[in-house]
Order: structure tokens, then sequence, then C-alpha cells
């Protein structure tokens, strides 16, 4: 009950990660209203990330958007004593609450692989390359269809170049600054990985982060080019470009700024940090007939990706990469998110 109002389902979404929560007060919890005329988005979905106890009460004019707040409270998170519950109500300056919520919390551990080699002079400026190297699973696609998302260009292709780096650099033996190979897990269900992996480091120490996405196909420009996303965030792509002169390959700036590839990857969290991480990519993610046929179908098998081109893109990335990892370079950093 919210005074005389009964609570349930209907009119309830709790976000939180707790097996059973038991209210009869607002003792712990921090009251917000959103009235009739806020902007439902900008009021309501920046609470779920939210690092404290909420009681969010909202009203019945955004009912028709309440249900979109269950489908994002129902959505894998990391486990936290902290929870955030959503009211429809017309009384937002409520003065008891009687809630007792009991949810079915399945856990799963993932885990990112993760090696190291150390620097020589500068053991604690960090040079981090990763991909991801999860996909979307099994998924019924009806009797008789491939059930098996193998996602060999999104993203077995990146961990193929994270895997060959960390090969060739480790024969080298010559980096001055440390190097962090990482192969992520989760990022097709939220980025759980990398979110992770970039809070075990202290951001100032990671010079650049190369994240390698789906490098299996041909560019828009074909062979022998990549593009870098968040380009002009920082001067690291014109780095990797002064290191490729006189070479047949060549980095762009990422071509589909409107889809917000820079903040839709393993690189994002570090990014958004203040570190120069950007992803390496190839994919055409433009409208059909013109974008990747194979994106997140069953069909992205190894037989469709352009293993001779793949073989350049992970080359280039070890060429162009020597000034950063020498210490000769360092790429400015990028803006922090607030």
């Amino acid at each position: 009950m919210l005074d005389q109002q009964a609570l349930n389902t209907q009119n309830v979404v709790v976000n939180t990660t707790q097996e059973e929560l038991n209210l009869d007060s607002f003792e712990g919890y921090e009251l917000i209203s959103v009235e009739e005329n806020d902007v439902f988005n900008q009021s309501v979905f920046p609470l779920l990330r939210e690092e404290k106890n909420l009681l969010v009460l909202i009203d019945p004019a955004h009912e028709e958007n309440f249900a979109r707040v269950a489908r994002s409270a129902s959505r894998p998170k990391f486990p936290t004593e902290y929870s955030q519950i959503f009211v429809l109500t017309k009384n937002l300056d409520p003065s008891s609450i009687q809630l007792k919520v009991t949810n079915q919390v399945e856990k799963e551990e993932l885990k990112n692989v993760v090696a190291m080699i150390p620097g020589k002079s500068l053991k604690d400026e960090y040079v981090v390359f990763g991909g991801h190297y999860d996909h979307l699973g099994i998924r019924s696609m009806g009797e008789g269809q491939d059930s098996i998302f193998n996602g060999a260009n999104d993203n077995a292709a990146g961990t193929t170049a994270v895997i060959m780096l960390a090969k060739y650099f480790k024969e080298l033996q010559n980096n001055e600054r440390t190097l962090i190979f990482v192969a992520f897990t989760a990022e097709e269900s939220g980025g759980f990985g990398s979110t992770y992996f970039s809070r075990q480091l202290d951001p100032d120490q990671v010079v650049a982060m190369f994240n390698i996405e789906m490098i299996g196909t041909d560019s828009k420009w074909g062979p022998n080019s990549a593009y870098i996303t968040g380009f002009e965030k920082s001067s690291m792509g014109e780095i990797l470009q002064k290191n490729l002169e006189g070479s047949k390959f060549r980095f762009e700036p990422d071509p589909y700024p409107q889809q917000n590839l820079f903040y839709r990857s393993d690189n994002a969290t570090l990014a958004a940090l203040g570190v120069p991480a950007h992803t390496i990519s190839t994919s055409k993610m433009e409208e059909p007939p013109n974008d990747e046929p194979n994106y997140h179908k069953a069909s992205d098998e190894i037989e469709t990706l352009d293993m001779a081109n793949m073989t350049e893109v992970i080359k280039a990335i070890a060429l162009s990469s020597e000034s950063i990892i020498s210490g000769k370079d360092t790429p400015t950093r990028v803006e922090k998110l607030n």
C-alpha cells in the first residue's frame, strides 16, 4: 500500500538484485517525483543507473511508457546493495508505504580472459588490446534451421586479432610500456566484461586502448582499410596513420557517426573515464543492402570471412601501435563523461 493505494505488478517496477525487499517506511530511500509535464526518458531512465536507494513516484500521465521501465529493470546487471522502486501513482507526496517484493534472482559467473606482457622502462603505463569473445548463443529459429549463432565476424575475428597481437609482441619482447590483452565477456548483453575490467585499472595509467571489433570483411573503402571510432576525440588515429605512411593500408575516421559506435562497444567504459580508447573495425553499418548481411545472424560463419584482408588489418594494428608501445607517442586524452 502507498497510503490507501494498493500496490501490485501493474503499478510497481523494482530494479534490484535483492531476492527480497520489505518496506514499511521511507527510511533509507530518497523520494523522487516525476510529474505530468516532465520528460519521461530524461527523468526516469538515468535513475536505473543510480547507486542509491530510490522510490520514484511517477504520474499516471506516463502510463504508456511505464512498461519500458520494467523491460529495462529486467535486464542483466551487476550485484548491488541498492534498489530503485518505481510506482505509478497520482500520490506524489505519500505519508506511508507497505511493500513486500520477492524476486527470482539468477546468478551467473562470467569471465574475462586477460594476459599481460610487462613493460621495460614504463611498467606503470598500460596499452590495452581487447575484443569481446561472446556472441548471441543458441536461439530457436524453427525446425530444420541453424540455431547456433557462431559470431565468426562478431567477434571471433577481433578475438583472433588479440591473440595474434599477443603472440607477436611476446616474440618481439621490446615493449617499453606494459601490454594488456583481454578477451571480454558479455559485450552483447550490456558490456559487463569491459565494465568490470575498467574498474580494475587506474584509468590515468592507461595510455591507449585498441578495441578490435568485426574485422572479417572488407570496409566500405575496400581492402587494406579500416575505420577508427571516435577518431576526432583524441590524437590516437593520427598517430596510427602516421606510423603507416608508405604502406598500402589506411585508417579512416568512422563513416557512421549516426550509429554512435564509439559508445557501443568495449572501448566505451574506458573512454568515458578519459582513456583514448577506440574501436577498430571494417564492419559496414549502413542500411540494407549495403550493410553486413550476416550481422547478428546464424549465417555469421567462418566461410564468410576474408582471411587475407583480416590479416592485413591485424598487421596494420601491430605496425601502427609501435610508437605508442615504445613510449615515443602518447595519444591525447578523451574528454571524460560526467
